[in-house]
């Protein structure tokens, strides 16, 4: 199996400017194809997001960085090429 491709998606600015980032974050899952994950840099560890797409065969992985953000890595096993 080849090393999945990860984008990052900071969504930080868009939590400061008060937005919700939530359909910025389901259009770059719903575009991912196979080999590809999203990394979610976030100011809080976001558990609703992590549970809804392990739902729908998600994989994660979570890291609380240094600087107090968490960064989310999402994708999806699979045998496909």
């Amino acid at each position: 199996m080849s090393a999945i491709k990860f984008k990052t998606l900071d969504v930080r600015p868009n939590l400061a400017r008060g937005e919700e980032p939530f359909p910025l974050i389901r259009e770059r899952v719903d575009a991912l194809k196979a080999g590809e994950g999203v990394i979610v840099i976030a100011p809080f560890m976001p558990a609703p997001l992590i549970e809804m797409l392990k739902s729908e065969g998600f994989q994660s992985t979570v890291e609380h960085r240094h600087d107090g953000a968490w960064t989310v890595n999402f994708w999806r096993e699979t045998d496909q090429p």
